[in-house]
């Protein structure tokens, strides 16, 4: 089991720009696919993006498309979403996510999940 620790959630007006950071407690985080969910009240949990273990590879949310940016540190064991133009139907609970060798877009392909962070935007 991996445990996944979120920050940098908070509130921000549309368009402007918000980087969160998942930091995992792992060893072997190389071979860790990470990804990021967020839930809206209401809504099902939904993928934003996620960085494959080995290789790197990254996808994303056809609505994040252009607009957020998955990253990862892997000396630091850390993986960021950077997230600009913000609009308010971005406002959700942000989770990081992670599953051991493979992993892709649903929420059953990840073992292991963070307690969330909240994005809130205002018009």
């Amino acid at each position: 089991q991996v445990t996944l620790v979120e920050s940098g959630g908070g509130l921000v007006q549309a368009g402007d720009s918000l980087r969160l950071s998942c930091t995992a407690s792992v060893r072997n985080f190389y071979w860790y696919t990470m990804a990021w969910f967020r839930q809206a009240p209401g809504k099902e949990r939904e993928f934003i993006a996620f960085i494959s273990g080995s290789s790197g590879r990254t996808d994303y949310a056809d609505f994040v498309k252009g607009r957020f940016t998955i990253s990862r540190d892997i000396t630091k064991r850390t993986v960021d979403l950077q997230m600009n133009n913000l609009q308010p139907d971005d406002t959700a609970v942000y989770y990081c996510a992670a599953a051991r060798g493979g992993g892709e877009y649903g929420t059953g392909d990840y073992e292991s999940w963070g307690q969330g962070t909240q994005v809130t935007v205002s018009s």
